[in-house]
């Protein structure tokens, strides 16, 4: 951790900033002793096994943001203690209660994958410690298990397979025209996301759903499935392949020969497009954020991490950038007093950041009301490839879960 601070220029002396309030303790000790207090927030991802490069690309992004509010949050200075969960709920919460007990963070953030959260939140929640998630937003949590300590900087899981629903339904281009997509197959592994993601796409689908195809987790040969697909003649596929899956999955297709439109959501972005190369080249994805946003934020967000990474964000990285940027701006609101928790949560509330989508405020669930897009996997000029936004889907989109939240008191 200590490496990866000094890489960002966040050395202990910055954060903790004991020596600039020294001299005012003599007049005013109570206030100095606040003041001179780093903000501790506990940093949740998967930086361990197959899945740490959608963790490091969350990590990154959350310490870029920090970087470019010269590490501190709202005023204060900040400290981060970065939670490996190794994507082992166990871990993860044995881990989150040494960083509220020992260490002493006074809030909590990151969380990529939904069973991990499913696992933190209540014994983060309990101490009265607010969760800033910001990538994996399962459906009951949105719903009737809303919580007035957890706020989401990202999406509810199925909004970004809605997406491409409908968008098979506007039609996407295939050789050049618009074609409407009326007959598909799904395609997703055998486990409550990939349920869920076939469900989300279903919700906005207006065609037929020729086949449904479910595959083991640990699946790496899709041969048999491909030509299964081949055989049956969609006009195109769903598809929902998180992480090395999707690096196979993506491989194969082009190797199979198949020239079908493929509709996908977390199957190609930019954690897993140095992998997959030229033969993600042309294929969708359903998202809230693309490096190519026009917007001033995100072209700033882009260039500084490609800078100080040397490598292309993804959507993890985004929304963690981004919930940096809340937590600066609902701290600085309430005078950096962490002690008031109403007052804190009114002030997380008001989302008063400038976002690097846009268009971004809160729901009365507390996750966002945001835009998404299609998007595209495009080569840049300079070789490297990531997404492209292609039109608009959803304006202040909703999620369909809001409406089942009945917020519990603090």
């Amino acid at each position: 951790m200590t490496g990866q601070l000094n890489k960002l220029g966040l050395d202990r002396r910055t954060l903790l900033g004991a020596s600039t309030f020294a001299a005012v303790g003599l007049a005013l000790p109570g206030l100095a002793r606040a003041q001179a207090a780093p903000v501790k927030v506990g940093l949740i991802s998967v930086l361990t096994g197959p899945q740490a490069a959608l963790g490091t690309h969350l990590r990154d992004g959350f310490l870029l943001g920090l970087k470019h509010l010269d590490n501190k949050l709202g005023g204060r200075a900040a400290e981060v203690v970065v939670i490996d969960d190794e994507l082992r709920p166990d871990a993860a919460v044995t881990k989150v209660r040494a960083a509220i007990e020992r260490d002493r963070c006074d809030i909590m953030a990151g969380v990529v994958f939904s069973n991990i959260l499913a696992a933190v939140i209540r014994p983060i929640t309990e101490t009265k410690t607010f969760l800033i998630g910001t990538n994996a937003g399962p459906s009951p949590i949105a719903g009737r298990g809303c919580n007035p300590y957890f706020f989401a900087t990202s999406y509810v899981n199925d909004q970004n397979h809605a997406v491409l629903g409908a968008a098979a339904n506007q039609g996407v281009e295939v050789g050049g025209q618009n074609k409407v997509i009326r007959r598909v197959i799904i395609i997703t592994p055998n486990y409550q996301a990939g349920r869920d993601a076939a469900a989300g796409f279903k919700s906005t689908f207006q065609g037929e759903v020729m086949d449904e195809i479910y595959v083991p987790l640990n699946t790496t040969d899709f041969s048999a499935e491909l030509a299964k697909i081949a055989a049956a003649r969609p006009e195109g596929i769903f598809t929902f392949m998180p992480g090395g899956l999707g690096v196979q999955f993506v491989r194969q297709y082009r190797q199979a020969g198949l020239d079908l439109p493929v509709l996908s959501a977390f199957t190609v972005d930019e954690a897993v497009l140095p992998a997959q190369g030229e033969a993600a080249l042309g294929l969708y994805t359903g998202t809230t954020w693309t490096p190519t946003l026009p917007n001033e934020q995100n072209a700033r967000f882009v260039r500084d991490f490609e800078a100080q990474f040397n490598y292309i964000p993804a959507s993890y990285a985004a929304h963690a950038y981004d919930g940096a940027m809340l937590l600066d701006s609902a701290i600085r609101k309430v005078g950096g007093n962490l002690a008031d928790k109403a007052a804190l949560r009114t002030a997380i509330a008001a989302a008063d950041f400038r976002s690097v989508r846009g268009n971004f405020r809160f729901g009365a669930n507390q996750f966002p009301i945001q835009d998404f897009w299609l998007a595209r996997v495009v080569r840049r000029q300079d070789g490297k490839f990531e997404t492209q936004h292609v039109r608009k889907v959803f304006e202040n989109a909703v999620d369909p879960f809001a409406a089942q939240c009945r917020m519990p008191a603090m």
